[in-house]
């Protein structure tokens, strides 16, 4: 497997393409499987991190029939250097982190539809309606919460119950993180540019304070320096996976048809221009395969987005399907910059 900072090659349109950022993705649907290799190795795009993938890759290459080049960068990057690109892409898979991103090349026509059984057992929501792109896990954003801290009736059962006088000073939030800017993002859709700005505005007048990163946040929870902040839900399980998660005084409090209950995907789609169409789909095909599945329910804690994958490790995770998150087209979850400019505006970035 290659992992060398990429060659530019020359793809169908005789067009050479210069990859900046490349990654992950797994194969085929039938396991043992051996596809005749091709000439030239599966670029894929990813914005998942080497220290997630790479032990799924070994059986990326076994299954795809293909040797895989390798190569990491941010979701945003990797969109970008695509968009450019255009149709002399050598890019073959794009692996992003959020459904934003996927939701911008396909509208772009970058991305090629999958077939009908690849994306089946993915529910509709969690897909392009155009089938150009499939989520490989989910996350929900949450309130973590110190029990000891918050009775039960006090938690909140929207957006606008953190707007009350005893949360004022005593919740979190991490303003760079990009699954921050996401929920602002469905907070746009769901309420509008003037009613996410007038939440927001509010939220600031609580004085959250601010936190690096999610972990940050839970750490603070625990030490009671605050009641709760927002996250996504598997910081949890990645705090408690060694721990004894009784003796940690957080919790996920869910809320249903809100915001608050945003649900993100990652997602995979096949470059429209890859000059290994069937190659690229049964890298997709793995992804969601139950073995690359529960790969990742294990490694992350983020949710399968097949049924009959449960994790392995001591994660209090429930069906993907029990969860309630507001309608929001997760293609229109791109707009992030335009979420960082009303955040400067209301003073929370």
């Amino acid at each position: 497997m290659d992992r060398r900072p990429l060659l530019p090659r020359r793809n169908r349109f005789g067009v050479v393409g210069v990859v900046v950022l490349a990654l992950l993705a797994g194969c085929a649907g039938v396991p043992g499987q051996i596809w005749p290799s091709a000439e030239d190795p599966l670029t894929i795009y990813s914005g998942r991190s080497e220290e997630l993938v790479a032990p799924l890759l070994e059986r990326l290459e076994a299954a795809v029939g293909s040797d895989v080049t390798v190569r990491y960068g941010s979701t945003d990057e990797l969109a970008a250097q695509l968009l450019q690109e255009g149709p002399g892409s050598p890019a073959d898979v794009f692996f992003g982190q959020d459904a934003g991103a996927l939701g911008s090349l396909g509208g772009a026509g970058l991305l090629a539809p999958l077939p009908a059984d690849v994306v089946a057992p993915v529910p509709a929501r969690y897909r392009a309606a155009d089938s150009t792109w499939v989520a490989v896990t989910a996350r929900a954003r949450v309130v973590a919460y110190n029990p000891d801290l918050v009775p039960e009736p006090d938690l909140p059962t929207g957006l606008d119950d953190l707007l009350a006088p005893r949360w004022t000073g005593r919740l979190g939030y991490a303003p760079a993180n990009a699954s921050w800017l996401s929920f602002v993002t469905g907070l746009r859709l769901v309420r509008g540019e003037e009613g996410a700005r007038r939440w927001l505005t509010a939220f600031a007048a609580q004085r959250p304070q601010r936190f690096d990163g999610n972990g940050a946040i839970l750490d603070a929870v625990a030490a009671g320096t605050i009641d709760a902040g927002l996250v996504n839900h598997y910081y949890l399980f990645r705090k408690t996976a060694d721990l004894d998660p009784a003796g940690y005084p957080v919790r996920n409090h869910y809320v249903a048809d809100d915001p608050l209950g945003l649900v993100n995907v990652a997602a995979a789609g096949v470059v429209a221009s890859s000059d290994q169409p069937e190659a690229a789909r049964r890298a997709v095909a793995f992804l969601l395969s139950r073995q690359a599945q529960q790969y990742f329910v294990d490694a992350t804690g983020e949710y399968p987005v097949r049924d009959g994958v449960t994790p392995t490790r001591p994660f209090d995770l429930g069906p993907l399907a029990a969860l309630s998150p507001p309608d929001v087209d997760l293609a229109d979850l791109g707009s992030l910059d335009r979420s960082e400019t009303v955040l400067q505006e209301v003073g929370l970035l």
